[in-house]
């Protein structure tokens, strides 16, 4: 060999040796991943709590991985529309967004699983899911649909009306109403309401011109967009809701797939502990949202237990039986699901 290519050789050894990616265990390479929601934006300690956690989860998860996981948050919709934030963490083009899972109904029939209307009906039965068989399916179902689970978030909802209080499933007849799924809208036209679908960011424009009366959505939702200056009435979910909507934080598989074993264990456990500052925000503003509406001058009323009997009876009827027939992935959840009731 001659003592050039010796030279050249050693050259390129020490290169590589020094090269500071080759030094750092995949652990120190830098990521920065983008989290989309269509919430309103705030800070880490104020505005709409889905947005908090976001901000939470960014700070704690970059702090744990020395800096090498890093995030920007795009709330109100910012980054992409609404309904194409699943669709595009499937695809890998998304890395994470907090997001209400039956959104994506049209595109995974199973998720619609997560606003089945009185199919839970307290947070208690809502966070015993993550661990009980329906979620491990669930999480197995959107495993195979290309999406990680990071927080499991439930929220009760209720019922802003441009009118009169909406309680019983007779008050409803003869109204524009917004659901929230395919399987709430079903309720409601079997009450004898007209349905109306538009994501929750878009229901203060509808409720502002007429377009619809009134709408199903959780207490956060009815707080962050101001839904009590088009509202001259409000059914809480803080005594008992049919209305209890999967909100989770969830990642593309194929990101997380392509992160090392120490982040992916970061992102999951800080994940997990970011349930219960979920749960007590939820909580919080289902007691909070109707606060918000006495001050508006709006009348506000409970949903009483022989009511909340009636939604539900109808719900096993029409929405249940519809999603039961869908395949059999959905026919198995349901009958997973009931076991928690």
């Amino acid at each position: 060999m001659s003592t050039t290519s010796k030279i050249s050789r050693r050259s390129v050894l020490a290169a590589l040796a020094a090269s500071p990616l080759l030094l750092q265990p995949a652990w120190a390479q830098n990521t920065t991943l983008k989290i989309s929601h269509q919430f309103p934006g705030g800070t880490i300690n104020e505005g709409d709590f889905r947005d908090r956690l976001t901000r939470m989860f960014a700070a704690e998860v970059e702090k744990r991985s020395k800096g090498s996981l890093k995030f920007e948050i795009y709330p109100g919709s910012s980054l992409m529309k609404t309904n194409a934030q699943f669709s595009a963490m499937r695809k890998g083009a998304l890395d994470l967004s907090l997001v209400p899972l039956s959104y994506a109904g049209g595109e995974v029939p199973e998720v619609n699983i997560g606003l089945m209307p009185g199919l839970v009906t307290s947070y208690e039965q809502a966070y015993g899911w993550k661990n009980a068989e329906v979620g491990k399916e669930l999480s197995r179902i959107l495993n195979e649909k290309g999406i990680v689970l990071i927080s499991w978030i439930w929220q009760a909802g209720g019922v802003a009306s441009r009118t009169k209080p909406v309680i019983e499933p007779e008050d409803a007849k003869g109204m524009k109403i917004r659901g929230g799924s395919r399987e709430m809208d079903l309720i409601l036209k079997a009450a004898g309401a007209a349905v109306v679908s538009l994501p929750s960011n878009e229901i203060y424009a509808a409720m502002q011109t007429g377009a619809m009366e009134a709408a199903l959505t959780s207490s956060t939702s009815l707080i962050s967009f101001r839904l009590e200056e088009v509202s001259k009435a409000l059914t809480t979910g803080r005594a008992g809701a049919y209305w209890f909507m999967f909100e989770p934080l969830m990642m593309s598989k194929a990101v997380f797939d392509r992160l090392s074993k120490e982040q992916q264990a970061t992102i999951m456990a800080v994940g997990a502990e970011m349930e219960t500052f979920a749960l007590n925000a939820a909580k919080a503003d289902d007691v909070e949202v109707a606060n918000v509406y006495t001050k508006a001058k709006a009348k506000v009323v409970d949903l009483n237990p022989a009511a909340l009997k009636k939604w539900q009876a109808i719900a096993r009827t029409t929405a249940w039986k519809d999603y039961g027939e869908r395949n059999e992935n959905c026919a198995k959840l349901l009958k997973l699901a009931e076991k928690t009731l």
